[in-house]
């Protein structure tokens, strides 16, 4: 593969001669941009290259290494953190959780600024071998490149841009790479949620569209509920009036329960699984169903979860057991006036500076994120979508980032950083 590493900078001298277009950028940045590119794909390969399931101890351990010792050389006080303890426990959490990588920079100044990513893939042992980094065109290929391990990349390069520049302006400089944000973070979402409340502003780095670069001020919160039906088992045919049949009570709940999203307030709950019985000659004695809910407002989960306890009172036959369990998987990222604020900012360099549009609104856009878990107790911005674009997150062979949105993220995100550091956002 080529690299050019001088392409970014020409062009910035280029359009800072332009003069009406767009304002000049800062030249030390765009060109130590530059100078990161290729150190920033030599990163990625060696992310990617370890296999960093979220049940994969190993591999998260092995990864968690690498990003340590990075944050280390460039003088970080880090930490690996085991989050186990504090998880919350939803029915597909494991026991084990991979470990927490925090990096902590202090500065002279006063504002504490957050950057978090996670290492974590959907992908299971063995399925790298199909798909290697690789380099094609503009395209950066490998498993969980897109998500979320530009992420990770991006931090790691815009702190050695930090470096580099001797800034210092800001308090604190937070560095936090999760292990468990596939399967929901139920050991890190304690430890985001507690250090985005101590924080002036995060930054999120998963990764944009290719076919719409934009920064995510809002997202939808995820739930589930899971319905236990236990009946008595009896035969179907010969005597089925000593059975209690659970699939009737199940098919009972669910019927009493499809009306319970409110298109007024964004609230979606669909019923999506069941299963039921053993035989067809036997009346059932257990029977499961679960739900997925969507929300748009944290204050939205109380409601839907009361509204879930009373339906379920309401039994069809009343000798059936029926259990209910609830699990707010993630919450709500909503949009605030503070990360509007910072948002804008960031347009406005990616406009004036970069020559490049960046979208960025309340609107909710994409799945859950741990910028959610971030902002669960702050008033501080928090803004998601700062990573690389990128696409095919979560498949087997198709996952990529776009070579050329290397600079102008790590732009960016520098310049995000020192801005937020010297108060210029917001005020």
């Amino acid at each position: 593969m080529t690299f050019q590493p001088r392409k970014f900078l020409l062009a910035a001298v280029c359009a800072a001669c332009l003069g009406t277009a767009f304002a000049a950028p800062d030249a030390r940045i765009a060109s130590l941009a530059a100078k990161e590119k290729p150190a920033l794909l030599e990163t990625l390969k060696e992310l990617v290259s370890i296999e960093s399931g979220s049940r994969d101890l190993e591999g998260l351990e092995k990864i968690s290494d690498l990003i340590a010792a990075k944050f280390k050389a460039m003088g970080g006080e880090v930490e690996l953190i085991d989050p186990s303890a504090e998880a919350y426990r939803m029915e597909d959490t494991p026991e084990k959780i991979g470990r927490v990588v925090r990096a902590t920079f202090k500065g002279t100044g006063k504002k504490k600024i957050m950057l978090i990513a996670h290492m974590d893939t959907v992908y299971t042992v063995g399925m790298l071998n199909k798909q290697p980094f690789r380099v094609e065109g503009d395209k950066a290929y490998g498993l969980g490149i897109a998500d979320d391990k530009q992420g990770v990349a991006v931090i790691t390069h815009t702190v050695a841009m930090l470096q580099a520049l001797k800034f210092k302006d800001y308090g604190t400089l937070t560095v936090l790479i999760n292990g468990d944000e596939e399967i929901s973070s139920p050991g890190s979402r304690a430890l985001i949620t507690r250090l985005g409340g101590e924080h002036d502003a995060v930054l999120s780095f998963e990764g944009a569209s290719v076919k719409e670069d934009k920064l995510s001020l809002a997202t939808a919160g995820i739930a589930s509920v899971s319905l236990n039906v236990t009946g008595k088992a009896s035969h179907a045919g010969s005597a089925p009036e000593l059975g209690v049949n659970a699939l009737y009570e199940l098919s009972h709940q669910i019927l009493q329960m499809r009306d319970l999203s409110d298109p007024a307030t964004g609230l979606k709950m669909n019923w999506t699984i069941s299963r039921a019985g053993s035989n067809r000659n036997v009346i059932p004695a257990s029977a499961t169903a679960g739900a997925d809910v969507r929300v748009l407002k944290v204050s939205d989960y109380d409601r839907i979860e009361q509204q879930v306890q009373e339906r379920v009172k309401k039994q069809l036959i009343p000798e059936a057991k029926v259990e209910m369990k609830f699990e707010r998987r993630r919450p709500p990222l909503e949009a605030t006036g503070a990360s509007l604020a910072l948002a804008k900012h960031a347009q406005q360099i990616y406009k004036d500076e970069l020559g490049r549009p960046l979208g960025a609104d309340d609107k909710v856009a994409g799945g859950g994120t741990d910028a959610a878990f971030a902002a669960l107790k702050t008033k501080a911005p928090v803004v998601e979508r700062f990573g690389l674009q990128g696409f095919g997150a979560h498949s087997a062979d198709a996952e990529y980032v776009l070579v050329d949105s290397i600079e102008p993220r790590l732009y960016l995100a520098t310049r995000m950083v020192m801005d937020l550091s010297r108060s210029k956002i917001g005020n």
